[in-house]
Parts: structure tokens; C-alpha cells; sequence
């Protein structure tokens, strides 16, 4: 049987290139490696039964807001988000918690009185038109952006690197919070462009919210696959794709994978400068993942943060500032910047009644095999005492069982390649068409494509409208 595409990788990316595929009426197959659909998106039983514990990612603010996600009927297949009371903390050793409220009004208000004006004017001018930005942020550098003006102002900032932008707040509590945001892009603070990243976040609490999908960040895939096959597409786990020569005739390959397997699959199938091109692709930093059962909630010691779907670990700027420029640099921080869910706290289907989960990484120079428990536990326990006696059980991921997990986290590296000013916005290899691999039938719709990681699908439908419009010829996204 053939098809007019073929999809390998059952993430959300290769889904979403997969439904924009099928809704013009091509007939799409995805072929999973593993048992299960979901990529960086399943739910398991980690520790003990009863204990449903995210393997990868959790928090997904990126996902509610998808300017493509956001237009499929998700929610008839399933898909059911959690708005956490509190959707950001983070604590501090000598006085309150900074927070992100969904309100913008009421974070401006708890902030102290000297950031007040500079946070509002940070965040205030793209709260009303945050949706089309948004889509302007997440859309491949190639295409002009709808909302220029905007997305110039937001580029003064975000452009900026971390450092340089927590600069215009004074306060402690305010450049800690900011700190928190920032870090989820992995990359020191002195970096250009790392204050990109805790800008949209920022701005994201404000909008949509820090939610979380009922039952498990599975839910979002299962979703996307009970719409796909009821437009007829079709998905096949447990098949790994080696080589190319296993695949059904199609017209089309979509390769929902990183550089390193896509040059294991094709051998010799790409021309000898794209070849260089994808072995000079570079991978980031890896990750230390915990997962705990819990007898109880995190016992900490500020109030909102037991009210919090997250919460930021590492204390100060300067703590986490150092913390991410040691990861960086190949050492291993003593005092890690740690991001801490703790979903059943709106969830009671996560654990057995009364019980608690919890889910907590930090970062790690790639490929490392160290232990790093007892610094994510100490980091815990330094902000909510008696954190220890809470956990019944625990399950660890190292990079190396990151790795194994999913072949996309190619040492730990869950970003699908460094975030760097060189590779964000023309990754894998700086073409005008990051998609497409010249000269073939073949595309890319992984994390390693702009606009590079995170649940947002946008990697997967970039990646087929650049097929539809080169290869199928048929009319694109409106």
C-alpha cells in the first residue's frame, strides 16, 4: 500500500504534520518506535500504581496557546486543561515568593513598588494582541511577520540576553522570577537572545495561563491521534525505521527526528553539503529528571507555592545565573536550578487518594551520567522543609536513560539541539526552507526546525505547509 506521506515520529510535531496532511485529504501514515504514541508527552506509572507520573514534559503553556493546536477540536477527543490557581513561584530564602498570577493586575500589584513600571512596560504592550504575536514568534524566520511593528518591539527585548534585560529590575524577588522563566531555555544568561524565552512565558501566565492536561500530558497526543485516524490517517507502533527502504512507497517522508538519526536513516540518500550541514549541528544541554510519589503535598513554606502548578528552584539571579553558566560549561552546579510540578495538587486522577506526585529536573552538562538526587532533593527541602519524609518512592532519568526514552534527546538534550542566536531560527542547516531537504522528497518536523522545542506542534505544521506548497502544490494556511 502507498501513501502520500509518510510520518516517522508520533510526537506532537510529526502528529501535527500529520493532521494538516490529512485535513487537505492526503492519505498519511506514522510509524512509532515505541509501543505508545506521544514522544515527549507520555504518562506513566514511574514509581508505584496508582502514581501517574509525566515522563517528560508537563506544564504546557505553549500548547494551549498554538496558533495550529488551538484550532483543532482537541477537546471532543479527550483533551481537558487544568488551570492551577497559581500558574508560577518562586521561592526565596529571606522573604516572600515572586509569582506570576494569571491576573496581570495582581502580579503588577504584589511586585515590589520600585519594578512595578518596568514590569508593565515590559509585558503590558503585548497582552491584548498576544495570539497574533505569538504566531509571528513561533513562525519561521522566513516569513514576514503579520504584526511587524509589534514583533520589532518585542525583538528589543527579547533579543537581549537574560543578564542584560533583568537589568531594569531592582528588586530581588523580581529578577529571581524572571531568572526562573529565562532558564527554561537552557542557555547561560549572557547569552544573546535568552530573554526571548522568559518573555513569552511571562507573558504566557498572563494570557492562557501555566495549564496542564487532566490525566497526564498524554491526553495532548492521544487527542491529536483520535482526531488524525478519524480522518482516516493511520499510526503504526512498535516499528523502528532504520533506513528508508523499510518505508511503504510514499511521495513524501517526514522525519520527526533530530539530525543524528536523520543521517542514520537516509545513509547516503542526502547530498555531501547537507550531509556537513547536519553533522555540524549541535546539541544543547541535558536534563536530570525525578519523579516522586508523595504521602502528602510539597510541604513549602510559602503558602503560594503549595497554590502553584510550578515552581522555580535555585534561589537569586546570580545563583541561577551560575548554576546555568557551570551546566554550560560542563560542571555540575552544587545548587541546581530545578523546575518542580506538582500536578495533582488539581488532579486528583494522579495519584491514589490522599497521595501526591511530583516531577522535577535539572539541567546537566550533555551526555552526563551523574547522580544528581541528592541536589534536586536538597534544592526541594532548602524551600519546603520536611520534603523527605513526604516521598514514599522515587524514579530517576539520567541523560543517558533520557536518551533511550526518546532517540530525539540526543545526550539529555530535550530542545532538540542548542537554542543558541546560530541555530534559532534557521535550525537544522541555516537554509531560507528549514523544512525541506534539498534535492529530495524528504522533510523535517522535529524540534531541531524552527521554532524549535516545546508542545506546540508548530515544528510539524510549518513543516507541512512548506510540503504542500513545494510538493503537493496545494494552497496553504490562510
Amino acid at each position: 500500500m502507498s501513501f502520500d506521506a509518510i510520518i516517522i515520529g508520533s510526537g506532537p510535531n510529526g502528529l501535527a504534520a500529520a493532521i494538516r496532511l490529512a485535513q487537505e485529504g492526503l492519505s498519511v501514515k506514522v510509524f512509532e518506535k515505541a509501543d505508545t504514541i506521544g514522544g515527549g508527552t507520555r504518562t506513566k506509572e514511574l514509581t508505584q500504581p496508582g502514581f501517574h507520573h509525566d515522563i517528560c514534559s508537563a506544564i504546557h503553556p505553549l500548547a494551549k496557546a498554538s496558533p495550529y493546536l488551538k484550532t483543532l477540536p482537541l477537546a471532543e477527543y479527550g483533551l481537558e486543561w487544568i488551570q492551577p490557581e497559581v500558574p508560577v513561584a518562586h521561592p526565596l530564602d529571606d522573604q516572600p515568593a515572586g509569582v506570576l498570577f494569571r491576573s496581570f493586575d495582581k502580579t503588577v500589584s504584589y511586585l515590589d513598588d520600585q519594578d512595578m513600571s518596568n514590569y508593565a512596560h515590559s509585558i503590558a504592550p503585548f497582552l491584548e494582541k498576544w495570539d497574533g504575536l505569538l504566531s509571528d514568534i513561533l513562525a519561521p524566520f522566513s516569513l514576514f511577520p503579520g504584526h511587524p511593528f509589534l514583533m520589532a518591539r518585542f525583538g528589543l527585548q527579547g533579543l537581549q540576553s537574560a543578564e542584560r534585560f533583568a537589568k531594569r529590575f531592582k528588586s530581588k524577588k523580581t529578577r529571581a522570577t524572571f531568572a526562573g522563566l529565562a532558564a527554561h531555555g537552557i542557555m547561560p544568561f549572557d547569552a544573546t537572545a535568552t530573554a526571548a524565552i522568559g518573555l513569552v512565558l511571562g507573558i504566557s501566565a498572563h494570557t492562557v495561563g501555566w495549564p496542564y492536561p487532566k490525566g497526564g500530558s498524554h491526553q495532548i497526543t492521544k487527542a491529536m491521534a483520535g482526531y488524525f485516524e478519524a480522518m482516516g490517517g493511520k499510526i503504526e507502533t512498535g516499528v523502528e525505521v532504520s533506513r528508508l527502504e523499510q518505508l511503504p512507497k510514499s511521495s513524501a517522508i517526514f522525519f520527526n527526528n533530530t539530525p543524528q538519526q536523520i543521517l542514520d536513516i537516509t545513509d547516503d540518500k542526502l547530498s555531501g553539503s547537507y550531509r556537513e550541514k547536519l553533522q555540524n549541528f549541535e546539541y544543547g544541554s541535558g536534563v536530570f529528571k525525578l519523579d516522586f510519589a508523595l504521602s502528602e503535598p510539597i510541604p513549602w513554606k510559602d503558602d503560594l507555592c503549595r497554590k502553584a502548578g510550578t515552581v522555580h528552584l535555585g534561589g537569586t539571579f546570580e545563583e541561577i545565573a551560575k548554576a546555568e553558566k557551570e551546566t554550560a560549561e560542563g560542571r555540575h552546579p552544587e545548587k541546581p536550578y530545578v523546575l518542580v510540578a506538582q500536578q495533582s495538587i488539581g488532579d486528583d486522577s494522579r495519584a491514589p487518594s490522599g497521595n501526591h506526585t511530583g516531577w522535577a529536573y535539572c539541567h546537566v552538562p550533555k551526555g552526563s551520567i551523574k547522580d544528581m538526587t541528592d541536589p534536586i532533593i536538597d534544592q526541594i527541602e532548602r524551600f519546603a522543609p520536611g520534603f523527605r519524609d513526604c516521598i514514599i518512592d522515587q524514579h530517576a532519568m539520567n541523560t543517558e536513560a533520557m536518551h533511550a526514552y526518546n532517540p530525539n534527546y540526543i545526550g539529555g538534550d530535550i530542545n532538540g539541539g542548542r537554542a543558541d542566536i546560530t541555530q534559532l531560527f534557521t535550525r537544522p542547516a541555516g537554509l531560507f526552507d528549514p523544512y525541506h531537504i534539498p534535492e529530495t522528497n524528504m522533510y523535517i518536523c522535529s524540534s531541531s526546525t524552527p521554532p524549535g522545542g516545546g508542545v506546540h506542534g508548530m515544528c510539524g505544521f510549518h513543516a507541512a505547509e512548506s510540503a504542500l506548497k513545494s510538493h503537493f502544490r496545494t494552497p496553504t494556511w490562510a
